[in-house]
Protein backbone atom coordinates (compact mmCIF):
# COMPACT_ATOMS: atom_id res chain seq x y z
CA UNK A 1 0.00 0.00 0.00
CA UNK A 2 1.35 3.43 -0.98
CA UNK A 3 0.35 6.89 0.18
CA UNK A 4 -0.41 7.73 -3.48
CA UNK A 5 -3.15 5.10 -3.40
CA UNK A 6 -5.00 7.23 -0.86
CA UNK A 7 -3.81 10.81 -1.42
CA UNK A 8 -3.38 12.60 -4.75
CA UNK A 9 0.11 13.83 -5.74
CA UNK A 10 -0.99 17.49 -5.72
CA UNK A 11 -2.30 17.03 -2.18
CA UNK A 12 0.97 15.42 -1.04
CA UNK A 13 2.79 18.56 -2.12
CA UNK A 14 0.48 20.66 0.05
CA UNK A 15 0.77 18.25 2.98
CA UNK A 16 4.55 18.59 2.94
CA UNK A 17 4.11 22.29 3.73
CA UNK A 18 2.28 21.63 6.99
CA UNK A 19 3.85 21.82 10.40
CA UNK A 20 1.86 20.97 13.52
CA UNK A 21 3.01 22.43 16.81
CA UNK A 22 1.93 21.29 20.25
CA UNK A 23 -0.24 23.81 22.10
CA UNK A 24 0.52 22.15 25.42
CA UNK A 25 3.95 21.25 26.71
CA UNK A 26 4.80 17.70 25.61
CA UNK A 27 7.24 15.00 26.66
CA UNK A 28 9.62 13.43 24.20
CA UNK A 29 13.05 11.97 23.89
CA UNK A 30 14.88 13.58 20.97
CA UNK A 31 15.41 17.06 19.66
CA UNK A 32 12.41 18.26 17.67
CA UNK A 33 10.16 21.30 17.40
CA UNK A 34 7.88 21.17 20.42
CA UNK A 35 8.38 22.73 23.83
CA UNK A 36 9.42 20.33 26.56
CA UNK A 37 8.67 20.52 30.29
CA UNK A 38 12.40 20.00 30.87
CA UNK A 39 14.35 23.25 30.75
CA UNK A 40 17.91 23.56 29.46
CA UNK A 41 20.75 24.85 31.61
CA UNK A 42 20.39 28.37 30.25
CA UNK A 43 17.08 30.18 29.84
CA UNK A 44 18.72 32.74 27.55
CA UNK A 45 20.27 30.49 24.94
CA UNK A 46 20.88 26.80 24.49
CA UNK A 47 21.97 25.90 20.96
CA UNK A 48 21.38 26.42 17.25
CA UNK A 49 19.58 24.21 14.80
CA UNK A 50 19.11 24.66 11.07
CA UNK A 51 16.05 26.61 9.93
CA UNK A 52 13.19 24.64 8.36
CA UNK A 53 10.11 25.97 6.59
CA UNK A 54 7.49 27.06 9.13
CA UNK A 55 9.91 28.24 11.84
CA UNK A 56 9.33 31.74 13.15
CA UNK A 57 11.60 34.32 11.54
CA UNK A 58 12.08 36.15 14.85
CA UNK A 59 14.16 33.21 16.13
CA UNK A 60 16.69 33.31 13.25
CA UNK A 61 20.21 34.19 14.36
CA UNK A 62 21.09 36.84 11.78
CA UNK A 63 24.68 37.18 13.04
CA UNK A 64 25.31 33.53 12.21
CA UNK A 65 23.63 34.07 8.83
CA UNK A 66 26.00 36.97 8.09
CA UNK A 67 29.01 34.76 8.79
CA UNK A 68 27.86 31.52 7.19
CA UNK A 69 25.14 32.51 4.70
CA UNK A 70 22.97 29.80 6.32
CA UNK A 71 19.81 30.18 8.37
CA UNK A 72 19.89 28.86 11.93
CA UNK A 73 17.36 29.06 14.75
CA UNK A 74 18.32 30.01 18.29
CA UNK A 75 16.82 27.56 20.78
CA UNK A 76 16.03 28.77 24.28
CA UNK A 77 14.74 25.56 25.82
CA UNK A 78 14.80 21.86 25.09
CA UNK A 79 12.52 20.87 22.24
CA UNK A 80 11.07 17.40 21.78
CA UNK A 81 9.12 15.23 19.40
CA UNK A 82 5.33 15.18 19.48
CA UNK A 83 4.00 11.65 19.98
CA UNK A 84 0.86 11.27 17.85
CA UNK A 85 -1.69 8.47 18.19
CA UNK A 86 -4.36 8.23 15.48
CA UNK A 87 -7.65 6.64 16.58
CA UNK A 88 -9.83 5.76 13.59
CA UNK A 89 -13.45 4.55 13.75
CA UNK A 90 -14.11 1.68 11.31
CA UNK A 91 -17.60 0.74 12.57
CA UNK A 92 -20.56 0.07 10.30
CA UNK A 93 -21.97 3.60 10.36
CA UNK A 94 -18.75 4.85 8.78
CA UNK A 95 -19.59 2.95 5.57
CA UNK A 96 -22.29 5.42 4.51
CA UNK A 97 -21.65 7.38 1.29
CA UNK A 98 -23.97 9.98 -0.20
CA UNK A 99 -24.04 11.64 -3.62
CA UNK A 100 -22.27 14.83 -2.49
CA UNK A 101 -19.21 13.13 -1.02
CA UNK A 102 -15.92 13.72 -2.84
CA UNK A 103 -15.49 10.95 -5.43
CA UNK A 104 -18.36 9.09 -3.77
CA UNK A 105 -16.23 8.30 -0.72
CA UNK A 106 -17.84 6.81 2.34
CA UNK A 107 -17.16 8.34 5.72
CA UNK A 108 -14.74 5.49 6.35
CA UNK A 109 -12.81 6.12 3.12
CA UNK A 110 -12.67 9.82 3.96
CA UNK A 111 -11.45 9.03 7.50
CA UNK A 112 -8.78 6.69 6.10
CA UNK A 113 -7.54 9.40 3.72
CA UNK A 114 -7.50 11.96 6.51
CA UNK A 115 -5.59 9.64 8.84
CA UNK A 116 -3.10 8.75 6.07
CA UNK A 117 -2.56 12.45 5.37
CA UNK A 118 -2.05 13.15 9.05
CA UNK A 119 0.47 10.33 9.39
CA UNK A 120 2.32 11.48 6.26
CA UNK A 121 2.95 15.02 7.41
CA UNK A 122 3.65 14.06 11.05
CA UNK A 123 6.31 11.60 9.89
CA UNK A 124 7.57 14.32 7.56
CA UNK A 125 8.36 16.46 10.60
CA UNK A 126 10.01 13.43 12.25
CA UNK A 127 7.36 12.96 14.91
CA UNK A 128 6.43 9.37 15.92
CA UNK A 129 2.97 8.20 14.85
CA UNK A 130 0.89 5.23 15.98
CA UNK A 131 -2.54 3.98 14.94
CA UNK A 132 -5.48 2.19 16.53
CA UNK A 133 -8.59 1.28 14.51
CA UNK A 134 -11.75 0.32 16.34
CA UNK A 135 -15.46 -0.41 16.26
CA UNK A 136 -16.85 -1.82 19.52
CA UNK A 137 -13.42 -3.40 20.05
CA UNK A 138 -9.85 -2.49 19.18
CA UNK A 139 -9.19 -3.93 15.71
CA UNK A 140 -5.66 -2.99 14.60
CA UNK A 141 -2.80 -1.47 16.58
CA UNK A 142 0.34 -0.03 15.01
CA UNK A 143 2.95 1.15 17.55
CA UNK A 144 4.58 4.56 17.56
CA UNK A 145 7.51 4.95 15.18
CA UNK A 146 9.07 7.97 13.47
CA UNK A 147 11.02 6.47 10.57
CA UNK A 148 9.63 7.22 7.06
CA UNK A 149 9.06 3.53 6.29
CA UNK A 150 6.58 3.39 9.18
CA UNK A 151 3.94 4.86 6.87
CA UNK A 152 3.51 1.47 5.15
CA UNK A 153 2.18 -0.51 8.15
CA UNK A 154 -0.10 2.41 9.02
CA UNK A 155 -1.60 2.44 5.51
CA UNK A 156 -1.96 -1.34 5.54
CA UNK A 157 -3.89 -1.26 8.82
CA UNK A 158 -6.08 1.62 7.63
CA UNK A 159 -7.18 -0.28 4.53
CA UNK A 160 -8.29 -3.46 6.25
CA UNK A 161 -11.65 -4.85 5.21
CA UNK A 162 -14.39 -2.67 6.78
CA UNK A 163 -16.62 -4.06 9.51
CA UNK A 164 -20.35 -3.81 9.99
CA UNK A 165 -20.20 -3.67 13.76
CA UNK A 166 -21.54 -0.95 16.02
CA UNK A 167 -19.29 1.15 18.23
CA UNK A 168 -19.22 2.51 21.75
CA UNK A 169 -16.71 5.34 21.70
CA UNK A 170 -16.62 5.88 25.44
CA UNK A 171 -15.93 2.21 26.18
CA UNK A 172 -13.27 2.03 23.46
CA UNK A 173 -11.56 5.20 24.69
CA UNK A 174 -11.29 3.76 28.19
CA UNK A 175 -9.50 0.71 26.74
CA UNK A 176 -7.11 2.87 24.73
CA UNK A 177 -6.07 5.32 27.48
CA UNK A 178 -3.71 2.94 29.35
CA UNK A 179 -2.14 1.77 26.08
CA UNK A 180 -0.71 5.01 24.79
CA UNK A 181 1.75 5.87 27.52
CA UNK A 182 3.43 9.25 27.82
CA UNK A 183 1.47 12.36 27.06
CA UNK A 184 1.25 13.54 23.48
CA UNK A 185 -1.30 14.19 20.77
CA UNK A 186 -4.39 12.00 20.34
CA UNK A 187 -6.28 12.41 17.05
CA UNK A 188 -9.77 10.89 16.99
CA UNK A 189 -11.47 10.43 13.59
CA UNK A 190 -15.08 9.24 13.92
CA UNK A 191 -18.67 10.13 13.10
CA UNK A 192 -19.26 10.20 16.89
CA UNK A 193 -22.45 8.15 16.71
CA UNK A 194 -23.15 7.11 20.29
CA UNK A 195 -23.88 8.32 23.78
CA UNK A 196 -22.26 11.71 24.32
CA UNK A 197 -21.99 11.29 28.11
CA UNK A 198 -19.95 8.12 27.56
CA UNK A 199 -17.79 9.90 24.97
CA UNK A 200 -17.23 12.79 27.39
CA UNK A 201 -16.04 10.38 30.09
CA UNK A 202 -13.51 8.89 27.67
CA UNK A 203 -12.27 12.32 26.61
CA UNK A 204 -11.84 13.33 30.24
CA UNK A 205 -9.63 10.28 30.80
CA UNK A 206 -7.35 11.27 27.91
CA UNK A 207 -7.09 14.77 29.32
CA UNK A 208 -6.41 13.48 32.84
CA UNK A 209 -3.29 11.84 31.38
CA UNK A 210 -2.29 15.26 29.96
CA UNK A 211 -2.83 14.24 26.33
CA UNK A 212 -3.80 16.92 23.85
CA UNK A 213 -6.86 15.72 21.92
CA UNK A 214 -8.24 16.57 18.47
CA UNK A 215 -11.68 15.21 17.54
CA UNK A 216 -12.45 15.17 13.82
CA UNK A 217 -16.17 14.42 13.53
CA UNK A 218 -16.80 13.07 10.02
CA UNK A 219 -20.34 13.29 8.64
CA UNK A 220 -21.80 12.88 5.17
CA UNK A 221 -23.68 15.94 3.82
CA UNK A 222 -26.83 13.78 3.71
CA UNK A 223 -26.61 13.35 7.47
CA UNK A 224 -26.32 17.10 7.99
CA UNK A 225 -28.98 18.21 5.50
CA UNK A 226 -31.38 15.22 5.31
CA UNK A 227 -32.22 15.97 1.64
CA UNK A 228 -34.55 13.00 1.20
CA UNK A 229 -38.14 13.28 0.00
CA UNK A 230 -41.13 10.99 -0.41
CA UNK A 231 -41.15 7.47 0.92
CA UNK A 232 -37.65 6.14 1.42
CA UNK A 233 -36.15 2.91 2.70
CA UNK A 234 -33.52 3.07 5.44
CA UNK A 235 -31.02 0.31 6.22
CA UNK A 236 -29.17 0.04 9.53
CA UNK A 237 -25.43 -0.25 8.80
CA UNK A 238 -24.56 -1.68 12.22
CA UNK A 239 -27.39 -4.09 13.06
CA UNK A 240 -28.95 -6.98 11.15
CA UNK A 241 -32.50 -5.70 11.38
CA UNK A 242 -35.20 -5.30 8.75
CA UNK A 243 -35.10 -2.23 6.52
CA UNK A 244 -37.70 0.40 7.30
CA UNK A 245 -39.69 2.47 4.83
CA UNK A 246 -40.75 5.90 6.10
CA UNK A 247 -42.10 9.19 4.81
CA UNK A 248 -38.99 11.41 4.77
CA UNK A 249 -40.88 14.69 5.11
CA UNK A 250 -42.63 13.53 8.28
CA UNK A 251 -39.41 12.77 10.16
CA UNK A 252 -37.04 15.42 8.75
CA UNK A 253 -37.73 18.03 11.43
CA UNK A 254 -37.34 15.62 14.34
CA UNK A 255 -34.17 14.14 12.83
CA UNK A 256 -32.48 17.53 12.36
CA UNK A 257 -33.48 18.59 15.86
CA UNK A 258 -31.93 15.46 17.36
CA UNK A 259 -28.76 15.86 15.27
CA UNK A 260 -28.38 19.47 16.41
CA UNK A 261 -28.83 18.41 20.04
CA UNK A 262 -26.29 15.58 19.64
CA UNK A 263 -23.68 17.79 18.00
CA UNK A 264 -24.26 20.56 20.51
CA UNK A 265 -23.71 18.13 23.38
CA UNK A 266 -20.54 16.80 21.71
CA UNK A 267 -19.26 20.33 21.16
CA UNK A 268 -19.90 21.19 24.81
CA UNK A 269 -18.23 17.98 26.02
CA UNK A 270 -15.14 18.80 23.96
CA UNK A 271 -15.11 22.38 25.25
CA UNK A 272 -15.35 21.26 28.90
CA UNK A 273 -12.43 18.89 28.43
CA UNK A 274 -10.34 21.33 26.35
CA UNK A 275 -10.55 19.08 23.28
CA UNK A 276 -10.40 20.59 19.77
CA UNK A 277 -13.65 19.61 18.02
CA UNK A 278 -13.38 19.82 14.21
CA UNK A 279 -16.67 18.99 12.42
CA UNK A 280 -16.06 17.89 8.83
CA UNK A 281 -18.31 16.76 5.97
CA UNK A 282 -17.14 14.42 3.23
CA UNK A 283 -17.66 17.03 0.51
CA UNK A 284 -14.75 19.07 1.94
CA UNK A 285 -11.28 18.42 0.45
CA UNK A 286 -9.39 16.81 3.34
CA UNK A 287 -6.16 18.68 2.68
CA UNK A 288 -8.08 21.97 2.88
CA UNK A 289 -9.47 20.82 6.23
CA UNK A 290 -5.97 20.10 7.54
CA UNK A 291 -4.51 23.37 6.24
CA UNK A 292 -7.30 25.42 7.80
CA UNK A 293 -6.98 23.66 11.13
CA UNK A 294 -3.18 23.86 11.28
CA UNK A 295 -3.26 27.56 10.33
CA UNK A 296 -5.72 28.27 13.15
CA UNK A 297 -3.67 26.18 15.55
CA UNK A 298 -0.43 28.00 14.76
CA UNK A 299 -2.08 31.30 15.58
CA UNK A 300 -3.06 29.91 18.99
CA UNK A 301 0.42 28.50 19.65
CA UNK A 302 2.01 31.86 18.98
Amino acid sequence: MRILDLVKPKDLSRLSQLQLLAKDVVEGYTTGRHRSPHKGFSVEFKEHRQYVQGDELKNIDWKVYGKSDRLYIRQYEEETTLRCNLLVDVSGSMNYAGDKAIEGNSKREYAVGLAASFAYFMLGQQDPVGLITFDNQLRREVPLRSRPGHLTPILTALTDKPTERETDLGSVFRKIVPKIGRRGLVVIISDSMGDVDSIATGLAQFRSRKHEVLFFQILDPDEVEFPFGGRIQFHDLEHAIAEQTVDAASIRGAYLERLEAHNGALRDACRRNRVDWIPVTTDQPMVDVLHQYVAARRRLVR
